[in-house]
């Protein structure tokens, strides 16, 4: 590195010394809750009367307020003020007609409004990856955020060939405070309709996290955990009558028109880099052997592996590829429990595609979000999915029966060496107040923190959110939702003996930008799975 990229990047640093100390060191991730005395954060219906705050409420108020500092109150008066891709610029540092295979690659991003000043704040929400289609190549570059207008891109370059590279605007840092605000500013984006049977009638009633109503509420609370969730009790029916759920989302928004302005197609995932990078990587020669074995307890960094030929592989650890014949070897006398959203129930779908010998069991369910059980009798092999509890969105009717929040469901399982738990949740709850979220990680975290008392060998993976389609409903669902959880998850799980399988990290890499990625990429997300309990 020149000493004049070296000077650039040390000016950067002292511009922003404390947050860049921050960035360096790692710690847990930061946000405050915006105190708003006409939109309070927490439901009017309050959860379950405290008379003082518990640890677990303390714990959530604590990541909130870390949060705010990251995303402060951005308000701006037309759009002409916020991050413009077209106007920013983005400089290679240091470099070179070719590359070698593992050599960096950094990247200083300078981002300019639309009248092309230089913007002075950070907050940007950013997306860089590098790929080479013809060899169906991909990875996520890092992003680090100086705080005062500037970023640092870096890449690290893994295979061979002419590589491409892209940074994307995702949101302008105004948009992402307007979305952090609207988030945590009310519970309404989400109609839940629950279906009471009384014999051959059934009535339906409005349902939610919280209710604003003052007809008579039937209560669903988990006191231990803090969980509740409320329906309008329905005349001549007992509360224990309901069975059933569905959705529908709510013409509702608690974005300002201006705001809105910031979310139309044209405006989200825009190309900073217009030019088309292209960089040369050659082999120099230059290969490091990773020697130990994947397993859990491991921490992935960022990135934490790519994709060549559409097969993942880690960078932190030494993964086996599973063939049907090592598949068959490793699930005999499993027990495997997957429990969360349908981004993993694609894997109880995928398995028997692969190992014949698994075998759908009937258990007399009915639709999609029915309980799954796949098995091979001969092998002693179960492996089960559920869905997680409340908030699940669907416009499909789904049964309440044998339906249970995730640390209900881990408490019920005795575990063994032979047991894995697999898990999964964020995508439903993403239209949703933060505090929902936190509060169920803090509930997971302490129900495998019970379960490895009884059984420390029982393997735990978590499986993290995957990116998705990039112009959906944004105030409801876009990823930036989805990446503060995934921060979220990161920080509260970081101290577990568990297993992390980065899906955000992996479909960023896989380019896939849907809920449901396609077989190839399920099939290594598996296979990496695989590597963790065998």
């Amino acid at each position: 590195m020149s000493s004049k990229t070296k000077l650039q990047i040390m000016l950067l640093i002292s511009q922003s010394l404390l947050f860049q100390i921050w960035s360096a060191l790692n710690l847990s991730i930061s946000i405050h809750y915006w105190n708003n005395s006409t939109n309070s954060l927490f439901p009017k219906t309050p959860l379950i009367p405290l008379k003082s705050l518990t640890e677990t409420e303390l714990r959530i108020k604590e990541i909130m307020e870390k949060l705010d500092q990251q995303i402060p109150p951005r308000p701006f008066d037309h759009v002409n003020t916020t991050t413009s891709a077209t106007h920013s610029t983005a400089t290679i540092l240091s470099p070179r007609d070719t590359y070698c295979r593992g050599d960096k690659l950094d990247i200083l991003l300078e981002v300019r409004d639309h009248l092309g000043r230089r913007k002075q704040y950070g907050g940007d929400f950013l997306r860089a990856r590098m790929s080479s289609p013809a060899l169906m190549a991909g990875a996520s570059g890092k992003v680090t955020d100086f705080n005062n207008g500037t970023y640092l891109i870096s890449f690290t370059l893994f295979w061979v060939g002419q590589v491409s590279l892209s940074l994307l605007l995702i949101h302008p840092s105004e948009g992402v405070s307007a979305l952090w605000r609207a988030r945590n500013q009310g519970y309404n984006k989400i109609i839940f309709k629950g279906k009471f049977v009384n014999g051959t009638s059934h009535v339906f009633t409005e349902c939610g996290l919280t209710l604003n109503s003052s007809a008579e509420l039937c209560e669903y609370l988990d006191n231990r955990d803090q969980e509740a969730f409320y329906c309008v009790k329905p005349q001549h029916m007992p509360c224990e009558a309901l069975t059933h759920m569905t959705t529908q989302n709510r013409e509702v928004s608690y974005l300002t028109d201006r705001e809105k302005g910031l979310f139309h197609r044209s405006k989200v995932g825009v190309e900073i880099m217009k030019d088309g990078k292209h960089i040369d990587v050659v082999e120099c020669n230059k290969s490091e052997k990773i020697e130990e074995k994947c397993q859990v307890g491991m921490k992935p960094p960022v990135p934490g592996g790519y994709t060549l030929q559409r097969r993942w592989i880690t960078t932190f650890c030494n993964q086996i590829q599973f063939d049907t014949i090592k598949m068959n070897d490793c699930l005999k006398g499993k027990l495997i429990y997957l429990l969360g959203d349908s981004t993993l129930r694609q894997w109880i779908y995928h398995l028997p595609k692969v190992v014949k010998t698994l075998q759908f069991f009937d258990l007399h369910e009915t639709g999609i979000f029915k309980k799954h059980l796949l098995l091979d009798a001969a092998r002693h092999t179960l492996i089960q999915w559920k869905k997680h509890s409340h908030p699940f969105i669907t416009f499909q009717l789904y049964s309440l029966i044998d339906h249970n929040y995730i640390p209900r469901e881990i408490d019920l399982l005795s575990g063994d060496k032979n047991t894995a738990i697999v898990i999964t949740f964020g995508q439903h709850f993403r239209p949703f107040p933060i505090d929902i979220f936190i509060r169920r990680a803090i509930g997971v975290r302490k129900a495998i923190e019970r379960l490895f008392l009884r059984s420390p060998t029982t393997k735990v993976i978590i499986k993290t959110e995957n990116i998705r389609e990039m112009h959906i409903e944004t105030e409801r669902f876009g990823d930036f939702h989805g990446y503060i959880q995934y921060l979220i998850m990161k920080d509260i799980f970081k101290d577990l003996n568990m297993g992390i399988i980065d899906a955000w990290d992996m479909t960023i890499a896989y380019g896939t930008n849907t809920i449901h990625p396609p077989d190839h990429v399920i099939g290594n997300q598996i296979n990496m799975f695989l590597n963790y309990i065998c």
